[in-house]
């Protein structure tokens, strides 16, 4: 099964990206204080998920199953 979506990046919080659902609106998925928390979103790219796609820093199953359940997915920078 595949699943697109669209990356985006936050301009307020570094390394910090956004999947959600390709056509989706993040103002209608995200809960408000998330939305402040991130400030403007850009978007980065569009991926056709799978769960054998290889991503750079989370697992393509648990994102995919993050937008099925949550609506987005939300990638944290690695711990320093």
């Amino acid at each position: 099964m595949a699943m697109e979506c669209t990356v985006y990046r936050s301009r307020r919080k570094r390394e910090t990206y956004l999947y959600l659902p390709r056509e989706s609106d993040p103002a209608e998925v995200l809960p408000e204080s998330l939305l402040h928390l991130l400030g403007v979103l850009d978007p980065v790219m569009d991926l056709t998920l799978t769960p054998e796609r290889r991503l750079a820093r989370a697992d393509a199953a648990v994102v995919m199953a993050a937008l099925e359940d949550e609506g987005y997915y939300l990638q944290l920078p690695p711990p320093a």
